[in-house]
């Protein structure tokens, strides 16, 4: 996505690059570690196509590069850039308040109360 393309709210420019459910689900698993293409569709569970599509996407919007390496079979593995790197903290917080709202949500269907 070019500059002069993204949103002017900071909250939507995230939405635009990352607001997919698998382009934040591959960037999880890339801040891990880097990735073959087969690796990444087995941890995410979605199609090859909707993998392929992302992928160039998010390398695209200098999130992602796809690496290629010479040799039979041709090997080609995904990673981070150092600006797709400073979503961590973006995860992090994602985790931490799907925990903290899964937790509450159990509580709430044990007590029969709103947490209002």
């Amino acid at each position: 996505m070019q500059y002069k393309n993204l949103a002017v709210n900071p909250v939507s420019v995230v939405l635009q690059l990352v607001g997919a459910k698998w382009k934040i689900l591959i960037i999880q698993e890339l801040l891990k570690k880097e990735m073959r293409f087969v690796e990444l569709k087995n941890k995410i569970g979605c199609t090859a196509k909707v993998l392929t599509n992302c992928l160039k996407e998010l390398e695209e919007d200098g999130l992602v590069v796809r690496e290629e390496y010479e040799g039979l079979p041709p090997k080609v593995e995904y990673y981070l850039t150092d600006i797709g790197y400073t979503l961590r903290p973006v995860i992090d917080s994602m985790q931490k308040w799907g925990k903290e709202y899964k937790r509450l949500r159990k509580l709430m269907e044990r007590t029969g109360c709103s947490l209002d």
